[in-house]
């Protein structure tokens, strides 16, 4: 059996970091997590690990009485439960958008968050000053 393991963190705690002790924090983690992925390479349970940029660049797809609704964020209702998740290659936003539409989506929502790559393109400032620093610590 595979399992997700989804990463949650607390912005605002995050935020309310100065910019050195934030930047910090996320490279002390990231080497730590960098470990434990390795553990798991190691043991033969470790199949694909990414991180996810900022919730600011989320969009969220519905389909509601035929029609598509985009939002901006991550909004899924507090009665929706994460059901699975899908890595999609698009060549930007919009593309990603163009695709993601068309999933039959009748009773479900799409939340559609760029990965992080330290090396591609990032929107938020918050993720470019996060690539920076991991640039810095030779990541």
């Amino acid at each position: 059996m595979k399992f997700a393991c989804l990463i949650y963190h607390e912005e605002k705690a995050l935020h309310a970091l100065s910019d050195e002790d934030q930047l910090a924090a996320i490279v002390a983690e990231c080497a730590a997590a960098s470990a434990w992925v390795e553990e798991l390479k190691e043991g033969g349970h470790h199949v694909f690990s990414a991180g996810l940029q900022s919730a600011h660049t989320a969009r969220t797809l519905r389909k509601r009485n035929g029609k598509l609704v985009i939002s901006d964020g991550p909004f899924a209702e507090t009665k929706e439960l994460l059901g699975g998740f899908t890595i999609i290659e698009a060549k930007g936003l919009k593309e990603a958008l163009q695709l993601v539409s068309k999933f039959p989506a009748r009773l479900t929502s799409v939340e559609l968050r760029p990965m992080m790559d330290p090396d591609g393109e990032l929107t938020d400032p918050g993720d470019r000053r996060i690539a920076a620093a991991l640039h810095r610590k030779g990541r």
